[in-house]
C-alpha cells in the first residue's frame, strides 16, 4: 500500500475550500485580470502621451523655423526697398521765389540726409544713401515714395534752416530741383526720380562752391502722394 505523505489530507481539504484553486490548479480571478490589463492600459497611456509630446515638439520647432525665415525675408525686403516701414509726408509748400543766397558748401558730416526712391528700381535709395554716406553725409531715413513728375532727376527738400545744406546736396546730384517745406531742423530730403543716373564724381565736387539754389519750379509744386513706389 502506498503511503500518503503526512499532511496531504489537510492540503486537499484546504484546496477543496480555496476558491482560487481547482484540483490543484490556480484559477485566474478578476483581480488578476485587472492587474494585468491595468498595467497594459497604463503603458498605452504613456505611449499616447509620448506621441503627443513628440508632435507638439515638432510643431513648436516648425513654428520657430517659420518665424525665423519670415524675419529674415522681411529684413531683406526692407534693406532692398521692397517694403517701406515709413514714408515722408512730401507735400512741401513752395515759395514764389527761390531762396536768395548765395549759399556756401557745408561740411557733409553736419548734414543729415533722408533718401527716397520714386522709381521702380529696387534698392536705389539704399544705393544712393550708401554713396552719400561714403562722402561723409549722415544718413537718416531711407525708403520709397511717389512724387508725380515726369523725367525728374531728383528733388531736394529742406526747411528754411536747411537751405545751405540743400545747396550742398545739389552739388552732389546733377539736375536737381529745390523745394522748401516748413520743417524746423536742417535735415534734407533727396527724392530720386526716373531721370536719375548717378552722383557727380566726388573729385568734381568743390568744397569752395558758392551760388544760388536751383529752383526751376518756383511756384509750381509737383503732385505728391504718400503711396509706396513698389
Amino acid at each position: 500500500m502506498t503511503e500518503k505523505p503526512p499532511g496531504a489530507p489537510h492540503r486537499n481539504r484546504a484546496a477543496k475550500y480555496d476558491p482560487t484553486e481547482w484540483h490543484g490548479h490556480r484559477i485566474v480571478t478578476e483581480g488578476d485580470l485587472g492587474a494585468v490589463f491595468d498595467a497594459e492600459a497604463d503603458e498605452a497611456v504613456r505611449v499616447r502621451v509620448a506621441r503627443r509630446r513628440r508632435r507638439l515638439h515638432r510643431i513648436v520647432i516648425g513654428v520657430l523655423v517659420a518665424l525665423l525665415l519670415a524675419a529674415a525675408l522681411f529684413a531683406v525686403a526692407v534693406l532692398r526697398g521692397w517694403i517701406v516701414l515709413s514714408e515722408p509726408e512730401l507735400s512741401p509748400e513752395v515759395s514764389a521765389e527761390c531762396p536768395a543766397g548765395p549759399f556756401s558748401y557745408q561740411p557733409p558730416e553736419s548734414i543729415t540726409v533722408n533718401v527716397y526712391n520714386t522709381t521702380p528700381t529696387p534698392g536705389l535709395a539704399t544705393q544712393v544713401a550708401d554713396a552719400l554716406a561714403a562722402r561723409g553725409f549722415a544718413v537718416g531715413t531711407v525708403g520709397n515714395n511717389v512724387i508725380n513728375r515726369e523725367d525728374m532727376t531728383a528733388v531736394v527738400v529742406s526747411g528754411p534752416s536747411g537751405e545751405a545744406s540743400a545747396f550742398t546736396l545739389q552739388q552732389q546730384i546733377p539736375g536737381t530741383q529745390y523745394l522748401q517745406d516748413d520743417r524746423a531742423d536742417t535735415s534734407v530730403d533727396v527724392v530720386l526720380g526716373s531721370a536719375y543716373t548717378e552722383l557727380v564724381p566726388a573729385e568734381n565736387v568743390s568744397a569752395a562752391a558758392t551760388g544760388p539754389m536751383s529752383c526751376p519750379w518756383k511756384t509750381e509744386s509737383p503732385a505728391a502722394s504718400p503711396a509706396p513706389a513698389g
